[in-house]
C-alpha cells in the first residue's frame, strides 16, 4: 500500500472512531422539544434500551404501539449516521396516545406517561415490570397521631423524587433532607385516626425501603401563586456524584439493606423560559466515552461538567428540571454507613 492510501485509510479510520462517540439529533417537529429531550435521556438510559431489545412484541397495530416505537427510535439514535434520528412514527404514535402534537408539553408529565404507557402496552409483562424496577423507589409512609402515638405504615412506590425548592438558594442534598424529615399535620391537614376514631393532629413521614438502578430526580419549579403558575430560576446546586449512605439513618426503614448507595449523573432536562411559555434541551453523558453532550432538538455538540453545573439556576440560562443518576457498580465489600 502506498503511503498515500495509508494515510486515506487513517483518517477513514478516525472518521468511524470519532462517531462511535457521536450523537444523533432529533429535528423538531410541531412543538416536539420536550420528547425530543426525553428520547435523548432515554437513549442515555442503556439499560431501558437493552431491556426493550430482549421484547420480541407481536402486537398487533404497533403505529400505536409506544413501547413497540420507542424500540424503533432508540435504536435509530444509536446508528452512526450524521443526519437526525427519524422519529417522526414516534410523535405520531404518542399523539394517538394522547400526548398531542402542537402542544407544549410538561417533560415530567410526559415522561411518567410514557413509562404508563409502557406498562400499558407491553405484551411481556416480565419485561415490562423490569423496566418499572429500573426507576421504581420504595418508601414506607409513616403517619403518627400526636394525640394517642399510634403509627400507622404504608409501603408504596415513586417512579422518581418530587423535591420541593426553596425560593433563595438550595442544594440538591438538602432538599433530598426536606423530603425525607417528618413534617406535622395539624388544622385542615390533620389526618384520620383508627384508634381515635376522629381527625386529629398527626406527624407524616417517608423512608427509603429500597433504591432504584435509575433515580429520577425532578425539581419543582413550577408553583401554582394566588390562581397563576410561575416559574422559579433559584438557585439548585447538585453534584456529578452523591453517595446515600451519607444520609442520617432516619431516612431509611428498618428493611432497608443496599450497600450499593453510590450514584453518578447522567442526564439533565433543562427547561428555557417561563411557565407559560418555553423550550426543552438535555445534557446526556456518553455510554462509550463518557463525556458530556448538549442536545438541542437537531443540534447536539460536546459538552463539559462545567457547561452541565451552569444550569443550577439563573434567570436568563437554561435552568435544570429532570435530574437522571444512575448507581454505580456494586461494591461486595462496603457495607453502607447509615449510622447518621
Amino acid at each position: 500500500m502506498s503511503f498515500f492510501g495509508t494515510i486515506e485509510n487513517f483518517f477513514r479510520l478516525s472518521i468511524l472512531d470519532r462517531r462511535e462517540f457521536e450523537m444523533r439529533g432529533l429535528s423538531n417537529y410541531y412543538l416536539s422539544c420536550c420528547v425530543n429531550t426525553l428520547l435523548q435521556t432515554l437513549n442515555a438510559t442503556w439499560e431501558l434500551a437493552d431491556i426493550l431489545e430482549k421484547w420480541k412484541s407481536g402486537c398487533v397495530g404497533a403505529e400505536d404501539n409506544v413501547p413497540f416505537q420507542l424500540k424503533r427510535v432508540l435504536k435509530m439514535m444509536q446508528e452512526d449516521l450524521p443526519l437526525p434520528a427519524p422519529h417522526q412514527d414516534f410523535l405520531r404514535c404518542l399523539d394517538r396516545n394522547s400526548i398531542r402534537l402542537r402542544v407544549q408539553h410538561d417533560a415530567d408529565e410526559v415522561f411518567f406517561s410514557i413509562l404508563d404507557l409502557i406498562q400499558q402496552q407491553m405484551d411481556d409483562r416480565t419485561l415490562a415490570l423490569e423496566i418499572q424496577s429500573l426507576y421504581k423507589i420504595s418508601v414506607e409512609t409513616q403517619v403518627q397521631c400526636l394525640e394517642c402515638n399510634n403509627v400507622q405504615t404504608r409501603n408504596s412506590h415513586l417512579l422518581s423524587l418530587p423535591l420541593h425548592i426553596k425560593e433563595d438558594r438550595n442544594s440538591l442534598k438538602d432538599c433530598m433532607i426536606s423530603f425525607f424529615e417528618q413534617q406535622e399535620l395539624r388544622g385542615i391537614d390533620c389526618c384520620f385516626c383508627a384508634q381515635c376514631e376522629a381527625k386529629t393532629p398527626t406527624k407524616q413521614g417517608v423512608k427509603l425501603c429500597s433504591l432504584p438502578q435509575i433515580l429520577c430526580i425532578q425539581l419543582k419549579r413550577f408553583r401554582n401563586r394566588h390562581g397563576f403558575t410561575i416559574k422559579l430560576n433559584c438557585r439548585v446546586t447538585f453534584p456529578e456524584t452523591f453517595n446515600f449512605s451519607e444520609f442520617q439513618r432516619e431516612t431509611f426503614s428498618s428493611d432497608f439493606t443496599q450497600n450499593d448507595c453510590r450514584y453518578t449523573l447522567y442526564a439533565v432536562v433543562v427547561h428555557y423560559g417561563n411557565a407559560m411559555c418555553g423550550h426543552y434541551t438535555a445534557y446526556v453523558r456518553h455510554r462509550v466515552s463518557n463525556c458530556w453532550f448538549y442536545a438541542d432538538d437537531s443540534r447536539v455538540s460536546q459538552s463539559s461538567w462545567e457547561d452541565v453545573q451552569k444550569t443550577d439556576g439563573h434567570l436568563y440560562r437554561g435552568t435544570a428540571y429532570m435530574l437522571m443518576y444512575r448507581k454505580d457498580p456494586k461494591e461486595d465489600n462496603q457495607q453502607p454507613d447509615l449510622s447518621g
